[in-house]
């Protein structure tokens, strides 16, 4: 059976940022960097990868610098031409015309809300969604998040949340998922979803990771969702309503998953790509040592 094709990706970045004030007072928080890519990029990078041809952002006021990042900055160029500076580091912030789209999240009524926001550009197509907060490394060598849930996407169909285990002391800070029938190693039925569970009440370890393939009838789902845990509309919530209407299911990413919602998980992310990087690797890695031996 063959699958629409996933070519359009939303990306919600309407947040505020507060954990990271007050550095993100007049900087959105998916452009700060790790090491000297923005967040945003990576997680843009990783949807080309996997295909994907339109970059939906829904944004909130404040947010404007991160379509600025996507710009021909004519000046900035203009300036490294005429001092022969190598400009290839740009390459990958430089979008055709017309792929990407932003629309307003007004209010801050939750992941569900912005989602919805999105729903006139969606349209009537299966749909990604990334959450840059969430870093997703592929292993060396290995492809990234989306486009192994995109491959798993032709040979399924339906609905795919990528997912990670986690210690089960930490499943009520996420959504997690009830496990069904095994398709393979990394692909799982998924049976339910729960957004935050009490430790005692989760159906598994397994939590959602930033990452979806969601077919078009979850914008109708959504549309009608009352408010959920904390207030706001879940898409969590609106997800488990399609189980047992659609296929879903759960696709285990071969990665490295750092959350950079956090200051301790922004951190680890810089140190562990500095680690890695070959330009500076071994230089991080001595200020490491010796900061720790002190």
């Amino acid at each position: 059976m063959t699958h629409k094709p996933i070519k359009k990706a939303v990306f919600p970045v309407a947040g505020l940022g507060t954990r990271f004030l007050p550095a993100t007072k007049a900087i959105p928080k998916e452009l700060l960097p790790i090491v000297d890519r923005p967040l945003i990029q990576y997680a843009v990078d990783e949807a080309r990868e996997a295909g994907i041809e339109q970059i939906i952002f829904v944004t909130g006021r404040g947010k404007t610098a991160i379509v600025e990042h996507f710009d021909v900055a004519y000046e900035l160029e203009h300036t490294m031409s005429e001092r022969g500076k190598d400009l290839s580091a740009l390459d990958p912030t430089r979008a055709t015309p017309g792929d990407i789209i932003t629309v307003r999240q007004q209010v801050p009524l939750g992941l569900g809300h912005a989602i919805w926001c999105a729903r006139a550009i969606v349209g009537n197509e299966p749909f990604a969604i990334f959450l840059p907060d969430e870093l997703m490394i592929a292993n060396k060598g290995g492809t990234g998040c989306m486009k192994q849930m995109v491959e798993a996407y032709h040979e399924v169909g339906g609905n795919l949340i990528s997912v990670l285990e986690v210690p089960r002391e930490d499943v009520s800070s996420y959504g997690v998922i009830a496990p069904g029938a095994n398709v393979s190693d990394t692909l799982t039925e998924v049976t339910g979803l729960v957004e935050k569970p009490p430790v005692e009440q989760a159906p598994s370890n397994k939590i959602i990771s930033g990452r979806y393939i969601l077919q078009p009838e979850v914008m109708r789902v959504l549309e009608a969702q009352e408010k959920g845990a904390g207030g706001e509309i879940q898409l969590t919530d609106a997800m488990a309503k399609m189980i047992g209407e659609q296929p879903f299911h759960a696709v285990t990413f071969a990665g490295r998953r750092f959350d950079c919602g956090s200051k301790t998980g922004f951190v680890e992310a810089t140190l562990a790509l500095a680690l890695e990087r070959e330009d500076m690797g071994a230089e991080v890695r001595a200020i490491a040592e010796r900061l720790l031996a002190n």
